[in-house]
């Protein structure tokens, strides 16, 4: 997951439609908002391009694909590097660097990598590259915020010239699934090492194996791709020779940029220019399929959101209607539980039964006072952090507060810069004082199971030290399921369990969003763009 800035694994930005709706049909948000549109893919491009420009709401902190824990960097490196398995723009899991897995025992995973794939610098894949891009995530001197994704790996090891094998301490579904995302993540063995601390910044950059190399890296103004001649993938050929990235973090800017022209695209559009952007003549707004729902993640439940019925008077004050309205752009739907029901690509057949079994938010102020009041809480204070990172992280903390206010809680704004923001998700320093953050969660893969583990107790992404231990057993039980449709079932039951202790807070969920203008299109519109080499499909539109 990202959950949050990882907002998590997540990610830390609440940037436009970022929550899940799932399907390809026509959608609507409650009180007559909008209607929208879920769909994989933009219309296929008919024609090359020598160049386009695409936007970023900020700059990578790093191309470090083991550090790579949020939107911009996974943005860009998708189409730089790849892992060895794939999640393709419909939210399926095919296969990448491995051409196949094997799993001849719950506790082994085995795959066979692709035989004749290049390293941008000319230098063949081998078996050797895929341990050591793997390791690293368990190098403590790394600082993977995704080594908990191996936290029962025994070995990993080369098993033949073309052929690696993982051993587990206990089974572990999700870390196969995870493959198709950063721990999956192969990068040349010799260039990690001649690179050493400066790999992934603008001085090492990286040595991978996509449709397209880092070619330049002008720190605070741009990130320029070139497409590789010498990419595998023939299916994945690059429509554009040099695609340049530009960081612009200022909303209105980024719109502006959009309905000049100056930038031909962008992902996470900003939602206060949805309707705008929506009804210009310089481009389209697609959405697509999403694995995000906006929360509020609890990180201290040592002080007044301990209390269960705090927690549940919280929610029960939250006007989500109102809060799609002024936050997403009237784009999306309240959320009934963390994750979203575009998370459950693994078994959407089974989704909306899932979701039915759950309880509707209830908006109820009165009750949610008088819960406040059985707790002994009226008057205590909730610190719940904001930032200027994004529109919406303002407008949410300004309802929760507001509606805090009306159950007697005293819910006080914390405003931090756009990297502390970020820290908080990755520094559990960063965290102390905090009761509340914003964030939005979501899945790398089509599994939300990936989203539940990150309130396993001990887990990187536990951002409020939640522990469960009827949880915790359920989870493990999952992981061990080699069948999808058993493993969703229980993981329906873990979702339950957090719905009724709401160690996290569901907001809305909403549609991802891309801006395409009127010269470019191919782009798939979901969040799988995160992992798939997305850029490749992008060409002319006429």
């Amino acid at each position: 997951m990202s959950r949050a800035t990882a907002l998590l694994v997540c990610s830390a930005v609440v940037t436009t439609a970022t929550a899940g709706c799932s399907g390809a049909t026509g959608s609507r948000s409650g009180g007559g908002a909008p209607a929208y549109t879920v769909t994989a893919n933009s219309p296929a491009a008919k024609g090359s391009l020598d160049s386009l420009t695409w936007s970023l709401y900020a700059e990578p902190y790093t191309l470090d694909y083991a550090l790579a824990y949020d939107y911009p960097p996974n943005t860009v490196l998708a189409n730089v590097c790849e892992q060895l398995l794939r999640v393709t723009p419909d939210m399926k899991i095919e296969p990448g660097l491995a051409v196949k897995y094997a799993n001849p025992d719950p506790k082994t995973w085995v795959y066979t990598l692709r035989r004749g794939v290049k390293f941008h610098d000319g230098s063949t894949m081998t078996a050797d590259d895929v341990v050591a891009s793997l390791k690293r995530h368990m190098d403590p001197a790394t600082g993977s915020p995704w080594g908990s994704a191996f936290k029962n790996v025994s070995s990993i090891r080369k098993s033949g010239p073309l052929e690696v094998t993982i051993r587990l301490s206990k089974p572990d579904v999700l870390l196969n699934e995870l493959m198709a995302a950063s721990p999956g993540t192969v990068e040349s063995a010799a260039f990690l090492a001649k690179t050493g601390k400066n790999y992934g910044g603008p001085k090492g950059k990286v040595n991978c194996t996509g449709p397209y190399t880092l070619d330049s890296w002008a720190q605070g103004d741009s990130l320029t791709l070139k497409k590789y001649t010498d990419y595998w993938d023939r299916s994945l050929i690059p429509r554009t020779n040099t695609v340049r990235f530009t960081f612009i973090e200022d909303p209105s800017a980024r719109t502006n940029a959009f309905l000049s022209g100056t930038a031909d695209g962008g992902y996470l559009v900003p939602s206060s220019s949805l309707a705008q952007l929506r009804a210009s003549s310089k481009g389209t707004v697609h959405f697509g399929p999403n694995t995000a729902a906006a929360d509020l993640s609890v990180l201290d439940l040592k002080g007044t959101l301990g209390n269960l019925k705090v927690r549940q008077a919280l929610s029960m004050a939250l006007d989500r209607k109102n809060m799609i309205k002024a936050a997403a752009g009237g784009i999306g739907v309240p959320a009934k539980a963390p994750t979203a029901r575009g998370a459950w690509a693994l078994a959407p057949e089974k989704a909306d039964d899932y979701f039915k079994a759950l309880p509707e938010p209830v908006y109820d102020v009165a009750r949610a006072k008088k819960l406040i009041a059985e707790a002994g809480a009226t008057g205590r204070k909730v610190t719940l952090v904001t930032s200027s990172l994004a529109p919406e992280i303002s407008v949410m903390a300004n309802a929760v507060q507001a509606a805090g206010k009306q159950i007697g809680l005293d819910v006080v704004l914390k405003a931090v810069a756009p990297e502390a923001y970020t820290s908080i998700f990755v520094d559990p320093g960063a965290r102390k004082g905090l009761d509340l953050v914003i964030t939005n969660g979501y899945d790398n893969t089509p599994d939300p199971l990936e989203f539940y583990q990150y309130l396993r107790t001990g887990d990187f992404g536990n951002y409020g030290n939640w522990s469960n231990a009827e949880f915790d057993a359920l989870f493990d039980k999952a992981n061990a399921e080699p069948d999808a449709a058993r493993r969703a079932d229980l993981t329906a039951e873990l979702q339950r369990i957090a719905v009724r202790e709401l160690p996290i807070i569901p907001l809305y969920e909403a549609p991802y969003s891309v801006f395409l203008g009127s010269r470019v299109t191919g782009a798939p519109t979901g969040i799988a763009q995160l992992y798939y080499p997305w850029a490749a499909k992008i060409g002319a539109a006429q």
